[in-house]
């Protein structure tokens, strides 16, 4: 019988370290000169971080310090998707930075195109928010690996669930 291995590109984001870094984020706030007397704030909301300050200047620097805490905390940024900055009530501005779960359909279509266009010998399907690849060799499983770190899809991918049956 022949064996058959197979490994799920995935793309999500540790919600607890996210917040984690955020109450990092906050504390830090509070304590910085710099920030005295301002209402900056940040607020998760499911998988969207809302980030709210006096002014763009200040935003900016909430954003890094943010920036800072989830790196230490080992959220990759590439997880983040900026929103614009808009106008907020009391003369305060706002961003909204989305937190991707999941690949979306049109990265998993691109990834799966270049696995195919590598011509290795693997089957590639996308099975909603991820992408299984299978075959029979485990050698080929690493090739596809190296080959999607490689490539830069702008998303954050981990390689998990692999098996051999």
């Amino acid at each position: 019988m022949a064996r058959s291995n197979s490994f799920d590109v995935q793309s999500k984001t540790d919600l607890d370290e996210v917040r984690n870094a955020l109450n990092q984020t906050m504390k830090e706030v509070k304590q910085r000169f710099d920030f005295k007397g301002s209402c900056s704030n940040v607020e998760l909301e499911e998988t969207t971080l809302v980030l709210r300050s006096d002014d763009d200047y200040r935003l900016k620097s909430l954003n890094d310090i943010l920036q800072q805490k989830l790196i230490k905390r080992g959220v990759s940024l590439k997880a983040l998707t900026y929103g614009k900055i808009e106008p907020a009530s009391g003369g305060t501005v706002r961003q909204r930075v989305s937190i991707q779960q999941g690949i979306p359909s049109e990265k998993a279509r691109e990834i799966v195109k270049v696995i195919k266009n590598a011509k290795l010998k693997v089957q590639v399907a996308i099975q909603g928010d991820l992408v299984r690849v299978s075959g029979k060799d485990r050698d080929l499983l690493q090739e596809v690996i190296q080959l999607l770190r490689e490539n830069d899809f702008g998303i954050d991918m981990q390689f998990a669930n692999y098996r051999s049956t």
